[in-house]
This record gives structure tokens, C-alpha cells and sequence, in this order.
């Protein structure tokens, strides 16, 4: 087939397909009948195969980018969010979020490299020197570490340990202990506020052609690192370990989740491929901010672990079985979630729709 007698053929179908998208650009797409939702899906993967078509035969700059910007639009309104509803929110939580977590999963590797490596290798050389934490930590935050988790701390309250002297000497901090309780809730509104804010940075840096979002892992492993090992080398080991176990499951997956869609990003206008950088950025920012509402979630659950359970006087054994259990369940959900899913609610891939 010749380019003329290509275009005079699919011409229509482009026309259809651009009439559609005014259409839905004055209303939701949900709101539009279950045919024509159908039929807008079908001239998607059809105007998208014809752009692979024009683009393998080099058949003109100003025809690929006629196209190359219907697909572009068309993308975009199939991937915006529907109106909030919890029927909304499950399905994104349990099927769509997963899914393009697994989609795009390279970067959330790269980001577990750029985030847990020197979280690991700080950790082991401040613990072995605490001399070189200052470095790292200002003074006055390794003193409130060491009246967070050090002997007077409220979290020293594990009765499997004590002794009879410890117990009575409990029995004294009991005020100071129920003040923290009495404080659990705005706790648990500072750590939304602190832990996605980490992980906006993460994620909204990455449009600093990705930089932005490896300065912010890199620096916040070292941190993180620096403080676990200066805890640890002060003998304060147990509480804070104990302490973490459980909401770091969510917490820091959920810093590289972030991390990982502010990679994807930066990725966009490195390489944008056949599109224009705004383009890509159009196309594959939508699916990295997704991915990083389900980070940004992931953060609220953990700020509510971190202020009701991780500081409650629990032994610390109950609190390894129940962090363990938590850092299985993250794994599965972000591994298995959404698997079950049926053809009409899976997404486009990343490569666009196929013919």
C-alpha cells in the first residue's frame, strides 16, 4: 500500500478518533456510553498502530507528529483518574497501582540501589566508628536519639526483659509514658507530613532530568545509615530496632517506590523517544505520579504504624513477628497484587496499544 492510498483509507478513522477526544475533553470519559468507551479504546490501538506504520516507512515529519500527538492526547485521557469513590480507590490500590509498580519495576531496582546500598554501607561504618556519626548527624540529634532510645527512654518497657528493679523503676515512668501515648495521633499526623515529604522530593525531583531524585536517595540513605549506626554502637540497639521493624516495612519501600517514578521522570526527557520531550513527559509522568500516589500511601500507613503500634509496650519479640509478617505482606502486594485482573480492567502498556 502507498502512502496516498494509506492515508485516504485511515484518514476517517483519525477524524473519528480526534472528534472523540473534544468530546471527552468537555466531560469524563467514564461518563461517556459503554460503546463508545469500547469504540475510543479500539481507535486508540488502531491510530497507534497506524503511527508505527508511518513512522517504519518514514512517510513525513508532519504526519507523524498529527498522530504521534492524537496518541499522545488519547493516552492521557484513558490513564486520568476517575472521579474519587471508594470502589475508585480500592481498584487503584489493589489492581492498578501494583501493576504499573511491576510495569516499570527497573526503576524502582535502580532506586533500591541508589537508597539501601549507602543506608547499608553507612550504617556499617558509623556503627563500627560512632566518631565519624558527627559528621553526618548534628549534635543535638544524636543527643535526642540517645534520650529516644536510650536507658530513659518510654520505650524501655519490655516486660520480657526486665527485672524486678527495671519494672519498679517502670512503675515510676508510667506518666511520661501515657503523655506519649496521649500524643499517638498528632505523631502519627507529623510522620505523614515528614515521611511523604521525603518521598515528594523523591519523586517531584526527578523532573531535574532525574538528578534531583538521586541526590534525594543517595542523601537519605547516607542519613538513615548514619543514624541506625550510631544508635546501635550506643547499646540502644534493641529499642530501636524493635522500634522501626515494623513501619519501616512501608516506610522505606515506599521512599523508593517514590524514588523509582522520579527516575521514570527524569528518564521521559532523557529519552522521549519518537515524542517531543513534553510528550513524554505528558505520556509517562502520568504513570510515574500514579505510582507515586501509591507510594504516598504506603507513607500514611506507615505513619500510623509508627505512631500507635511501633511505640506501644509490646515485647520486642511480638514486634519482630509482627514487623517480619509486614515486610512479607509489602513483598506479596507489590509482587502478586492485581495478577487476577480481567482483560477489560488491565491498562496500556507501556509501549502503547497493540493492533
Amino acid at each position: 500500500m502507498n502512502k496516498h492510498k494509506f492515508i485516504h483509507e485511515r484518514r476517517p478513522h483519525w477524524k473519528r478518533f480526534e472528534a472523540l477526544l473534544e468530546s471527552t475533553s468537555r466531560r469524563s470519559l467514564s461518563k461517556l456510553p459503554a460503546k463508545e468507551i469500547s469504540n475510543f479504546s479500539q481507535l486508540l490501538r488502531e491510530v497507534s498502530h497506524d503511527l508505527a506504520t508511518i513512522r517504519s516507512r518514514g512517510w513525513g515529519q508532519d504526519l507523524n507528529a498529527y498522530l504521534n500527538d492524537l496518541v499522545a492526547r488519547g493516552h492521557n485521557v484513558f490513564y486520568s483518574a476517575p472521579p474519587a469513590n471508594l470502589a475508585g480507590v480500592y481498584h487503584y490500590l489493589t489492581f492498578e497501582f501494583p501493576r504499573l509498580f511491576r510495569a516499570n519495576i527497573g526503576y524502582f531496582l535502580t532506586a533500591c540501589l541508589l537508597f539501601f546500598l549507602p543506608m547499608g554501607i553507612s550504617w556499617a561504618v558509623v556503627q563500627s566508628n560512632p566518631s565519624l556519626a558527627n559528621r553526618v548527624i548534628a549534635e543535638e540529634m544524636m543527643s535526642r536519639f540517645d534520650q529516644m532510645y536510650g536507658k530513659d527512654s518510654p520505650l524501655n518497657t519490655n516486660a520480657e526483659e526486665s527485672t524486678e528493679e527495671e519494672q519498679e523503676s517502670d512503675e515510676t515512668e508510667d506518666i511520661p509514658l501515657g503523655s506519649f501515648g496521649d500524643e499517638r495521633a498528632s505523631m502519627a499526623g507529623f510522620y505523614i507530613n515528614n515521611n511523604v515529604g521525603i518521598a515528594l522530593k523523591c519523586f517531584a525531583l526527578g523532573i531535574l532530568l532525574g538528578i534531583g531524585s538521586v541526590y534525594t536517595l543517595l542523601f537519605n540513605g547516607i542519613y538513615l545509615g548514619a543514624v541506625s549506626g550510631y544508635i546501635v554502637s550506643q547499646g540502644n540497639g534493641e529499642r530501636f530496632l524493635s522500634f522501626v521493624v515494623s513501619h519501616g516495612s512501608f516506610e522505606l519501600t515506599a521512599i523508593a517506590v517514590a524514588g523509582g517514578a522520579g527516575l521514570m521522570l527524569g528518564n521521559a526527557l532523557i529519552h522521549p523517544g519518537q515524542r517531543t520531550r513534553f510528550q513524554s513527559l505528558q505520556v509517562r509522568g502520568l504513570e510515574a505520579v500514579q505510582i507515586a500516589g501509591g507510594a504516598a500511601v504506603m507513607l500514611v500507613i506507615a505513619a500510623f504504624i509508627e505512631a500507635f503500634w511501633s511505640p506501644s509496650d509490646i515485647p520486642s519479640s511480638v514486634k519482630y513477628i509482627v514487623g517480619s509478617g509486614l515486610w512479607l505482606i509489602v513483598i506479596f502486594y507489590l509482587g502478586f497484587a492485581g495478577l487476577q485482573s480481567t482483560p477489560q480492567t488491565r491498562p496500556l502498556s507501556n509501549r502503547g496499544p497493540q493492533g
